[in-house]
């Protein structure tokens, strides 16, 4: 494993809002990192490198109650506020299980951020801008 949860953390405390998040992946991407799962029910996020070993950050906060109900277009309004630095990481947590999301996986290859349900079915695909 070339990177250590603390060298992920440390490049995360600085992201203030969604619209540091390119910068924030180009860093990790740098240290080794070649996709993750974030889930947001505590905030768990298991980091992987390209020989697919992990190491996970265990759990970040307050477990949050997911909503069973997807309300997809409502995510949709609230991730784009978040995108634009509209709302912090914890804001964008509780919007994620307000509106049914589970979490995300992120494709540092492919650049692309896969938002998924309680089911574990993948509900949008977004490139991530680099």
């Amino acid at each position: 494993m070339k990177f250590t949860i603390e060298e992920i953390k440390a490049e995360h405390q600085k992201v203030k809002s969604g619209a540091d998040f390119p910068k924030y992946i180009q860093a990790i991407k740098n240290l080794g990192v070649s996709h993750y799962t974030a889930y947001v029910s505590d905030g768990n996020t298991e980091y992987f490198d390209t020989e697919n070993h992990s190491a996970k950050t265990g759990s970040k906060y307050d477990a949050l109650q997911i909503s069973e109900n997807l309300n997809l277009e409502n995510f949709k309004i609230q991730l784009k506020l978040h995108q634009q630095g509209g709302t912090d990481y914890m804001t964008f947590c509780k919007d994620c299980a307000e509106n049914g999301v589970e979490g995300w996986k992120m494709n540092l290859n492919d650049m692309t951020c896969t938002y998924f349900d309680k089911k574990r079915k993948d509900i949008l695909v977004e490139k991530v801008p680099s």
